[in-house]
């Protein structure tokens, strides 16, 4: 299983695998604390966001073995476990979203300067999903900045609405091992 050295797109889906994982970490250490401070709704939100990502991971790794490509997993970045309030980690994860974006931009761009369709196509629901993910970001830090010390209604936010797609979307590719 080998492919061209020389392609962009491929050096480039390759390292998003790694991305995908980081923000699968990253969303658990998120995850985790809010757990620890007693806000099991944002918990929740972000225990299923790293599952999320883990998933996109695994859809780039199917498709890399569906087209007979090298596949190699790498070892991951250093995550933030602490963070002085709330709004901090909503921050960091809108952050992340949005880098993440612009990593699946190049990607796409990529697959279409080398003329490569099938690359283009796959990338093509990652971009959608992408508008969803910064969209729910940025709504839940603005429902975060308005709720200011109000905690309660934050959680209650999150209860009551559904944020983002649930992690369940329609056209989807497999992921390598099944969707968590």
């Amino acid at each position: 299983m080998s492919e061209p050295t020389t392609s962009q797109f491929l050096r480039l889906l390759h390292e998003q695998v790694g991305h995908e994982f980081d923000a699968h970490q990253q969303y658990v250490a998120i995850a985790v604390w809010f757990d620890i401070h007693d806000l099991p709704q944002l918990a929740r939100h972000y225990y299923r966001q790293a599952l999320e990502e883990r998933n996109h991971a695994m859809m780039i790794v199917q498709y890399m073995i569906d087209r007979s490509l090298d596949v190699q997993i790498p070892a991951g970045s250093p995550v933030r476990n602490d963070f002085a309030d709330v709004t901090e980690p909503l921050r960091l994860a809108l952050e992340q979203e949005k880098q993440v974006t612009a990593q699946i931009e190049a990607i796409f761009r990529a697959a279409r300067a080398e003329n490569d369709p099938l690359g283009e196509q796959f990338m093509l629901w990652f971009l959608q999903e992408q508008v969803e993910e910064v969209a729910s970001a940025t709504t839940l830090l603005t429902v975060a900045e308005r709720a200011g010390s109000n905690l309660f209604d934050l959680e209650n936010y999150v209860a009551r609405e559904q944020i983002g797609d649930g992690g369940v979307s329609p056209g989807a590719p497999a992921a390598a091992g099944g969707a968590a």
